[in-house]
């Protein structure tokens, strides 16, 4: 499995029933495994009260490596969504990408943004964005093309593995290096484009410009790290939990010895759909977000 592979989105959501409902019955992911929390893997996140607390794994149809795990906590109201530091988005590959607006006209998700090209991007994906039952920002991605120097995935199943993960960063450049030096991965393309999510977030013009950088495993894409406006905040979060919303992502790396982090705990064997037995450990990145990272060389 190549190094930096997105395994897993974490998701906080008030009521895991209702998720489940979502990502199974209308995004059409398969549900692979339920139970509570462990509590050795809540404190090696650094959120022992989400021990003992239900949670779903689902997967795509098309069998893909890649999960998206559903933890049920209490939301919290001081959430907005694109405002805070942290991880901001997971990007899914999809089919039929203008066919998902209408499918998804329901409770389950709201729709921010419908399907639409992007400057300087295209002709290569055709992105929308939706909000979950748990404030979490997915953006579905169909891939029409190929941006050079990256090869994108295109879906094997209407929705399909993560595309890349969004960050919204506190230093991009210092999240940037992190990724680099602490992971092995590679600093690749910066783009400065009208970031429709962080203008609208934020009250700023249509025309405001983003710059964002890519971090890459050769030309495997992996995080987007975007710049964000002076008035971002911490995100806020319950005493012990996980971050609300879009909490956690989880990445392959060949060899935990040789990650260059400070783990909140040391890596253990963890059983279960993602880990399958393999060492895992969760650290901070420059931003204050979890990376969980899984030993699958």
């Amino acid at each position: 499995m190549q190094r930096g592979t997105i395994l897993c989105g974490t998701i906080t959501v008030p009521d895991l029933d209702a998720a489940i409902a979502a990502w199974r019955d209308v995004l059409g992911l398969e549900l692979c495994e339920t139970g509570s929390v462990d509590a050795a893997l809540a404190q090696s996140w650094g959120a022992e009260a989400c021990a003992g607390l239900g949670f779903a794994m689902l997967r795509p149809r098309s069998g893909d490596a890649f999960w998206i795990r559903l933890v049920e906590q209490p939301r919290h109201d001081g959430f907005v969504p694109t405002t805070t530091y942290g991880w901001a988005a997971y990007e899914l590959t999809v089919q039929d990408v203008f066919g998902w607006a209408e499918k998804l006209a329901g409770p389950a998700f709201e729709i921010i943004g419908p399907p639409k090209t992007i400057a300087n991007m295209e002709p290569a994906f055709i992105p929308m964005q939706v909000l979950g039952t748990g404030q979490e920002m997915i953006y579905l991605n169909e891939v029409v093309g190929q941006m050079p120097g990256f090869v994108l995935p295109r879906a094997a199943s209407p929705v399909d593995r993560a595309f890349i993960v969004v960050l919204a960063a506190r230093d991009r450049a210092a999240s940037v290096r992190w990724y680099v030096d602490a992971l092995g991965l590679d600093e690749s393309a910066t783009f400065t484009i009208p970031y429709t999510m962080i203008n609208r977030a934020f009250a700023l013009p249509a025309d405001h410009q983003t710059t964002l950088t890519m971090v890459a495993s050769g030309t495997m894409p992996v995080v987007e790290v975007d710049d964000y406006p002076a008035s971002v905040a911490e995100r806020p979060c319950h005493a012990g939990m996980l971050p609300p919303g879009n909490a956690m992502v989880t990445l392959a790396v060949p060899d935990l010895e040789l990650c260059a982090v400070k783990w909140i705990v040391p890596p253990a064997l963890r059983e279960g759909a993602l880990y399958e037995g393999r060492r895992a450990g969760t650290t901070r990145g420059a931003a204050g977000e979890l990376v969980e990272l899984v030993e699958a060389g």
